[in-house]
């Protein structure tokens, strides 16, 4: 603009005439020109500045161990639950209130380590088993069924709703632990116990199930919950509706993923700055923010983990980071062999058929690890069977199954007109 300004100029023969327009110019225009280019060159850097969400410092990982190895200073690992770290204190009075108000009382929550399909022996079966209690004044016989926890798959719901609240597209958590748990109900007649007795220790006899009942098993994941507060005061947004509410990141770590949880009404957008996360929300006052951190891995020198480490993480491939960034899915068996065999969890196992069924024959050894995502669109009473069949590399894993169902589940993802399953070759 300065340029063409100069030119106009130049081309004046009359002096007092191009005097008189580069006095206007100079004192009103340019100035106008210059705070334009500013503005100009600030919304640019803003723009530039805001740093992609990698899909890496998304990954999430998981494994499982007893309560008391639970390392309170590990790098990475933290528990899904606060207070799952600290043995629960069973309290005779409050299970006899439960028992006699509600006809059944919680007594344990038990981990069992077993293949999926006994899993659904437990699920479909409503057997009583016998056990009895010993408390200060002797042994009490009682009955007890077993009920599916859904605590930690109601954890992997909640982190789905974060996901969407961040605008961050979801990937189907990988934990083939969460549907193992099972509370130890007590049912039946409570007899003759005082509320002033000590409980001593409770005895179950789960039949067959009894090898695998381990107890004070805690799930954990990479994931830790946070509160920070706005740096400064909160900045009024360019649309002088929202305001911007900065969150430093500094202490915490840049190199990690981080998602923003909150009333939904309260977050209108989120971006990521190379060292601080920017919440535009139309609250006009400081607050402190519910921050979970993704916190990245790192091989550690001492100490073991009891359970194998499993994780949604992709395989680091040009063709993947490519098909991610399209668009369109691909409606090809080669594609679904990609979508297969780009995830880390794919190494027990080999995808050697998919075959399309006009219904389901009850021979699906998987299960669906995304129920809580709704498909409003299509019925599944009209969907066609997508049977991906799959081939165990020699694996003895108790979750094998849970691998299988994990990689079905986001093949589900891409193709929602279809009811994925998946069958052993």
């Amino acid at each position: 603009m300065k340029d063409i300004i100069l030119d106009r100029l130049s081309r004046m023969d009359d002096l007092e005439q191009r005097k008189l327009l580069k006095n206007i110019m100079t004192g009103v225009f340019l100035n106008l020109v210059d705070y334009q280019e500013e503005v100009n060159r600030k919304l640019e850097e803003r723009v530039f500045k805001e740093v992609e969400a990698s899909e890496e410092g998304q990954d999430i990982y998981v494994t499982i161990c007893p309560r008391e190895e639970i390392d309170p200073i590990h790098e990475f690992l933290y528990p899904m639950v606060e207070g799952d770290h600290e043995k629960p204190v069973f309290d005779m009075k409050h299970v006899l209130a439960q028992k006699s108000s509600e006809g059944e009382a919680l007594l344990m929550t038990a981990f069992f380590q077993c293949e999926y399909r006994k899993i659904q022996e437990l699920l479909r079966g409503s057997r009583v088993f016998r056990g009895e209690l010993v408390t200060s004044r002797g042994k009490h016989a009682i009955q007890v069924r077993l009920q599916q926890n859904l605590t930690y798959m109601g954890e992997l719901e909640k982190l789905y709703h974060v996901f969407q609240k961040n605008n961050i597209p979801w990937k189907t958590m990988n934990h083939p632990y969460a549907n193992k748990f099972f509370d130890l109900v007590w049912t039946g007649d409570s007899g003759t116990i005082g509320a002033d007795e000590d409980l001593l220790e409770i005895r179950v006899h789960l039949e067959e199930f009894d090898a695998f009942k381990k107890l004070d098993m805690v799930p954990l994941w990479n994931i830790e919950r946070l509160a920070l507060k706005n740096v400064g005061f909160p900045i009024p947004a360019t649309d002088r509706v929202n305001f911007e509410h900065v969150l430093s990141l500094r202490k915490t770590g840049a190199e990690h993923g981080y998602l923003v949880d909150g009333d939904a009404e309260l977050i209108r957008y989120i971006k990521r700055m190379p060292e601080e996360l920017t919440v535009v929300s139309p609250q006009e006052k400081s607050g402190i923010w519910q921050v979970f951190k993704i916190t990245r891995p790192i091989a550690t020198k001492i100490g073991r983990l009891p359970y194998g480490l499993v994780s949604n993480k992709r395989k680091d491939s040009f063709t993947g980071g490519f098909a991610r960034k399209q668009a369109l899915t691909v409606r090809a068996t080669g594609e679904i062999n990609r979508i297969v065999n780009s995830f880390e969890a794919c190494e027990l196992l080999d995808l050697e058929q998919v075959d399309i069924l006009d219904k389901a024959d009850g021979k699906q050894a998987t299960y669906e690890m995304n129920s809580f995502i709704s498909d409003h669109v299509r019925v599944e009473s009209d969907k066609k069977i997508m049977r991906l069949r799959f081939r165990n590399r020699g694996s003895d894993s108790f979750i094998i199954d849970d691998l299988m169902s994990f990689l079905v589940s986001e093949v589900q993802i891409y193709f929602p007109e279809y009811k994925c399953e998946g069958e052993w070759a």
